[in-house]
């Protein structure tokens, strides 16, 4: 099957789709999340996509990983989103869910 153009988005004189599909898990694989916590989690991701201007296209998760499907600029480091995403995420859920976390 033949890509045209329009599948793809434009930086200067290049043409890009970078998607990344990310998998955070819980240390230990310690299943923690609940229902109520995972669409929690989505709301901070999508807060914290907004504001690198990344697009997330899904998300995903289970009681011990979340899945995060992203489509990126070229000029993002993965590594700093990840892990200003990674820091966000865990300061507010365990400021939010203290007690459920701690048992």
């Amino acid at each position: 099957m033949k890509k045209t153009a329009k599948t793809y988005k434009s930086h200067w004189h290049c043409l890009y789709q970078l998607k990344y599909h990310l998998v955070l898990v819980t240390k230990y694989r310690h299943p923690c999340f609940t229902k109520l916590i995972l669409e929690r989690l989505e709301e901070i991701c999508h807060q914290q996509c907004a504001g690198w201007g990344i697009e997330l296209i899904e998300f995903g998760g289970e009681a011990d990983h979340i899945h995060l499907l992203l489509d990126m600029h070229p000029n993002i480091m993965p590594s700093r989103f990840i892990n200003s995403l990674k820091t966000v995420t865990s300061r507010l859920i365990r400021k939010e869910f203290a007690t459920h976390l701690a048992q």
